[in-house]
């Protein structure tokens, strides 16, 4: 199983970007976890969707910034990022389970 993410970029100190996570193929994303990592640092989760009903959970440094959803026609996962600061900058990966699949990540800059 794959999973692709894109929407990351380059985007100055209070601006916003949205990540999408996808999986090519037929497997379904369920739960669904956003991470971030940084050289040097372990990998940090950011945010979750459980199920299809809207459960959702943010770590603390996402919560009121950050808001994770799905399109369930689309087998998409989104991150809408905003009031980006520069430490969130890192390379965001989607995570799926059951299965435990990664993308490749992709990268997000916070810089003026």
């Amino acid at each position: 199983v794959n999973l692709v993410e894109s929407g990351g970029g380059l985007v100055q100190p209070g601006g916003s970007l949205r990540l999408s996570c996808t999986s090519q193929g037929t497997f379904t994303l369920k739960v669904v976890r956003w991470y971030r990592q940084t050289p040097h640092k372990e990998r940090e989760w950011v945010a979750s969707i459980i199920d299809n009903h809207g459960s959702v959970l943010y770590s603390d440094s996402a919560k009121g910034r950050f808001l994770i959803s799905r399109d369930v026609d689309k087998n998409m996962v989104y991150l809408q990022m905003d009031y980006l600061k520069p430490e969130d900058t890192a390379v965001y990966f989607c995570n799926a389970v059951p299965g435990d699949y990664w993308g490749q990540g992709t990268q997000v800059t916070v810089s003026s």
